[in-house]
């Protein structure tokens, strides 16, 4: 393969099979479980990379069903979000994620730097009850609950807070294990139609891991949604 044919190829890895398609992406019935609690301040400066600013000490937890993904296909997400402001503008950053399928793992990372792990999420709804959980291996490493449909949401609110800036912190490490690339991703979801929200009583636990850094001093309000996007 000459070099020319190569560089017009190269998109991802594997150069002959990539692990994911070109996009663009758009991700259809999203379906969230968000969960937001106050935390210790001092933690959460401890993992936000400057120029990034806390707006408040608040972690939202995030339970979220991928049913239909371009390209991705049909799976399951969790993880840590910390409101921010950048240069006064609010906006969210990513912490950590985990999900159970690999092509959007590889283009979360490759991609726009998503902190994206392997594990097992889940999402159900359990009678009156939904109920979000993660497994690591044979480990359950959080669990949150939430009623089911109790109080709807004001629309226009939520797509003023998803007209937001979301914001990464992209790291590729060079072949000596330098970084090879290490900048600050923003991103916006785009073509949003929200299917419905609600809010409701609902608690969030998890075992003693990274994340407990991030521990809940108070749940603060527990939210569900499902909106069709794209990025």
């Amino acid at each position: 393969m000459k070099q020319q044919e190569v560089r017009q190829r190269a998109f991802a890895m594997p150069l002959t099979s990539p692990a994911f398609p070109p996009g663009p992406y758009r991700f259809v019935n999203r379906e969230y479980m968000i969960i937001t609690y106050r935390t210790d301040p001092a933690a959460v400066e401890a993992v936000l990379p400057e120029p990034l600013q806390m707006a408040e000490p608040v972690v939202r937890y995030e339970f979220i069903r991928m049913p239909d993904s371009t390209g991705f296909g049909d799976y399951s997400e969790s993880g840590q979000v910390i409101p921010v402001t950048f240069r006064g503008e609010r906006g969210s950053y990513t912490l950590a994620m985990f999900l159970d399928d690999q092509p959007p793992l590889a283009g979360g990372r490759e991609l726009w730097g998503f902190p994206k792990k392997a594990g097992k999420p889940r999402l159900e709804v359990h009678q009156d009850t939904l109920v979000g959980s993660l497994d690591f291996g044979p480990v359950r490493i959080a669990t949150g609950t939430m009623g089911y449909k109790y109080e709807a949401l004001d629309r226009s609110a939520l797509l003023a807070s998803l007209a937001e800036p979301n914001f990464l912190l992209k790291i590729i490490p060079h072949v000596d294990g330098s970084p090879r690339i290490c900048e600050l991703v923003r991103y916006h979801t785009t073509d949003v139609a929200i299917k419905g929200a609600w809010s409701a009583p609902g608690r969030w636990s998890c075992i003693r891991t990274r994340w407990r850094r991030l521990r809940p001093c108070r749940c603060w309000k527990c939210c569900r949604r499902g909106i069709s996007s794209a990025i």
